[in-house]
């Protein structure tokens, strides 16, 4: 019996186009440093933000490493005269995403059908990204009221198809793998690894996300949201 429905965040839920190759993105958050005592030019910015995130991943012992965001504005700010302040570095990565961010919205029809789904299933998102960024994001937009538990890989090192991220939504809901439909819009990260988790699968088929991996197929294809209504209904009743 199907208790329980997994969400990808970003390309599934929600809409979303940035970039980190603007160079008013560097321009923006170096002025914002320089207000707090961290002088670095926006050059130099970009060339220690891609460098500290590469060495996070090189150096992690993980499979799918996941870097931390906050960890790399910190070393950037400590290694320019600031003080070493989680709050400074929280708020230099706000403003850095706030930056890059040219897009940010639901798919049509994902608050109806969640309002939907909700009577008979319980939620969980289970997101790759920085949980800095994924969280106010999720509330912008009006849907943090659907999900309790938001699992997101920036708090752990590792990231999708790394069979833990699912585990630790399906540990927090209390169900098994047979009782979950994991609903993504990357067939390696989302339906790969919900697949190999044991879980019946949903490809949304958006605008974001890898499509094909290696001959992967999911349980069900979706090309728009309100269909999900009827994929949830159809692996369901196969059982």
């Amino acid at each position: 019996m199907i208790k329980a429905i997994f969400f990808d965040l970003n390309g599934t839920l929600i809409d979303i186009c940035t970039s980190e190759s603007d160079e008013n993105i560097y321009r923006t958050t170096a002025n914002f440093l320089d207000y707090h005592g961290v002088k670095i030019t926006p050059e130099k910015l970009r060339d220690e933000y891609f460098y500290h995130l590469h060495r996070q991943k090189e150096n992690s012992p993980e499979q799918f490493p996941e870097f931390d965001v906050i960890k790399v504005f910190s070393r950037i700010i400590t290694d320019h005269g600031g003080k070493d302040s989680v709050m400074l570095a929280k708020n230099s990565a706000s403003v850095f995403r706030a930056a890059g961010r040219y897009q940010l919205q639901l798919y049509d029809g994902v608050l109806p059908v969640l309002r939907e789904l909700q009577k008979n299933y319980r939620f969980a998102a289970v997101s790759d990204g920085q949980k800095i960024w994924a969280l106010p994001e999720l509330a912008s937009v009006g849907a943090a009221e659907f999900f309790p538990e938001v699992i997101v890989s920036s708090d752990f090192g590792f990231r999708k198809p790394d069979q833990r991220m699912y585990q630790m939504a399906m540990d927090k809901l209390g169900v098994k793998p047979s009782e979950v439909i994991f609903v993504g819009n990357d067939m390696l990260r989302d339906i790969y690894g919900a697949h190999e988790a044991g879980m019946k699968t949903v490809f949304f088929r958006s605008n974001q996300g890898d499509h094909n991996f290696h001959g992967v197929e999911a349980d069900y294809i979706i090309y728009n949201f309100p269909q999900l209504l009827e994929a949830v209904d159809f692996l369901v009743n196969r059982q």
